[in-house]
């Protein structure tokens, strides 16, 4: 659906958003959101995010030159109003929104914009590009790469002929675009801002990493809301109305986020009165909210929950992860069916693979793993691991679109691989406080639960994500045929050819099994009675400035 847009819309996209008054709050509603946040965000630098806690703040603070129709993943207009490729797909032209001001008064321009790509093509420091996923897995690489992947890069350069015309040149098309220059990580920030406030400065110590004044300060973008503060103490993030916002101010004074890691907190501060409405409710929770008047708004499934499976664990690696029957016997002994049955909403699926159905490029040849304890059990006798024992890492103090309660789903599969003889040693830790940094960067694991919610619809975005490259999540090598698959596809020009290749890498991703897909399901958000506006995404892509509290 999205390709299918995205070619359309390349050739001339022109905007439909009226620009806004400077007067705010256009129906006069005014007034403050408390919203209750999952999890605190990791930064408030797009560049360096990776999870949706931190990526629903840095939404309402920042723009992108090209954004997702509110309720789709359909492309339309933000800071460029146009976007034209060259016939090969190496160069975009982009046509600028004239008269925006960043949130400390500086211009927005072309300049602007090949500042923020050049940023991110020369962050510095290894620490830093290690953090920098969402650039790393759109563009692939740095003008110098200090981490283990030397991936060539796809971005080539940014010209300015004009103040309202941007140029962006590849080194190569790349099937990701013009969608991928929606993402929330490819936000403009203001230049000036990222020089005063030493944007780039990200530093490593153990398995945690440190942010600039800039991340944690500081953001400044254009979005409809400025930030205020960060009281770290209480857990709480203040935004202010940008009175000067280029498109319809928000609605809202004041949107506040209120970290609340507990899903039931949540919801009894939602039943009090004193939050206006949070993410991910529980399904069971569902019909209760809805008879006590809350809106629950359910979501289009795009989503993907899986098992990760690690061959290359560090400090050393597990040699039974490598022996594909030891990966199979793991992918048979968990009970699917009865996982979805119980910890999802109405629904939800069993995966077959790691793209939803909605995704072009999915392989409806392939069907679900079954679920087998004996196979599992012959598979390990097999390969010699009856004896197998390994460290399970899960999250805690979050809830995510494809997986509400991760202590619940980790409970129900380290019993299914207990029962064909499999010890698990349970490694419980904070989403933003450890988790994603062992798993997706130390690579101290040897299964850990994980997953996805597309950004945008194209299976490059789900498996370019997950294998696109070596690293320290699934442990593949650099020279994984998955890897030159994904690459292969991903270059694949044509609609179809396009999605075909794709079906072709999810056959052979199963073949290869480096994780276990195991569910895609339709998360919801919830709001209370007297909140208007909010407009479910299939992305989480929610914006705030449409809302309004009575």
């Amino acid at each position: 659906m999205a390709g299918a847009l995205a070619i359309t819309l390349a050739a001339c996209a022109e905007s439909q958003r009226d620009p806004g008054s400077e007067q705010g709050g256009a129906d006069g509603t005014g007034g403050t959101m408390v919203f209750g946040a999952a999890g605190a965000p990791r930064s408030f630098d797009p560049l360096f995010a990776q999870d949706g806690e931190t990526f629903r703040v840095s939404r309402q603070i920042y723009d992108t030159l090209i954004t997702y129709k509110q309720g789709t993943s359909e492309l339309e207009p933000a800071l460029a109003t146009s976007w034209t490729p060259s016939p090969d797909g190496t160069e975009w032209t982009f046509t600028l929104r004239e008269g925006v001001k960043f949130h400390d008064g500086s211009d927005f321009n072309a300049e602007a914009v090949c500042f923020n790509f050049n940023r991110w093509f020369n962050l510095p420091t290894a620490a830093a590009q290690s953090q920098a996923i969402y650039y790393y897995e759109t563009f692939g690489g740095y003008a110098n790469n200090l981490t283990e992947d030397t991936t060539d890069p796809v971005y080539n350069s940014c010209q300015a002929p004009n103040p309202t015309t941007a140029v962006v040149k590849l080194n190569r098309a790349k099937g990701a675009f013009p969608a991928a220059f929606g993402l929330t990580s490819l936000s403009i920030s203001s230049p000036t801002a990222l020089q005063q406030y030493n944007a780039d400065e990200v530093t490593q110590s153990g398995e945690s990493f440190s942010y600039s004044a800039y991340a944690n300060e500081h953001p400044t973008g254009t979005g409809p809301f400025r930030f205020e503060s960060y009281d770290r103490t209480n857990q709480t993030i203040t935004l202010v109305r940008n009175d000067q916002y280029w498109g319809q101010p928000a609605k809202l004074d004041r949107l506040i986020f209120r970290v609340i890691p507990d899903e039931n907190a949540r919801k009894q501060e939602l039943q009090s009165g004193t939050i206006d409405g949070f993410d991910f409710p529980s399904a069971a929770d569902w019909p209760a909210l809805e008879e006590a008047g809350h809106q629950v708004l359910v979501r289009p499934v795009f989503n993907i929950l899986y098992l990760g499976i690690n061959q290359q664990k560090k400090p050393s690696a597990n040699p039974a992860m490598q022996d594909v029957r030891v990966r199979q016997a793991i992918a048979h002994a968990i009970d699917r069916e009865s996982l979805v049955r119980t910890q999802f909403p109405e629904g939800a699926v069993v995966a077959s693979q790691f793209i939803p159905e909605t995704v072009a490029g999915y392989n409806p040849d392939l069907q679900p793993i079954p679920y087998d304890p004996e196979r599992a059990r012959a598979l390990l006798a097999e390969a010699g691991a009856s004896n197998l024992t390994v460290d399970f890492y899960y999250p805690t103090e979050v809830s995510r679109p494809y997986m509400p309660n991760p202590t619940n789903i980790f409970t129900a599969i380290a019993e299914n691989l207990r029962q064909v003889g499999i010890t698990v040693n349970p490694v419980a830790q904070p989403w933003n406080g450890g988790y994603l940094d062992s798993v997706q960067v130390n690579g101290v694991h040897d299964l850990h639960l994980l997953g996805w919610t597309g950004d945008y619809n194209d299976a490059g975005n789900f498996l370019g994500s997950f294998f696109g490259s070596a690293g320290a999540e699934f442990g593949l090598t650099p020279d994984s045929p998955i890897i030159a698959g994904i690459n292969q596809a991903d270059a694949t020009v044509g609609e179809e050819p396009h999605a075909a290749a794709y079906r072709d890498v999810n056959e052979l991703i199963m073949d290869q099994l480096p994780g276990v897909p195991l569910s895609s399901s339709p998360p919801a958000i919830v709001v209370r009675q007297g909140v208007s506006g909010l407009i479910p995404s299939p992305l989480t892509d929610e914006r705030f400035l449409t809302v309004s509290v009575d």
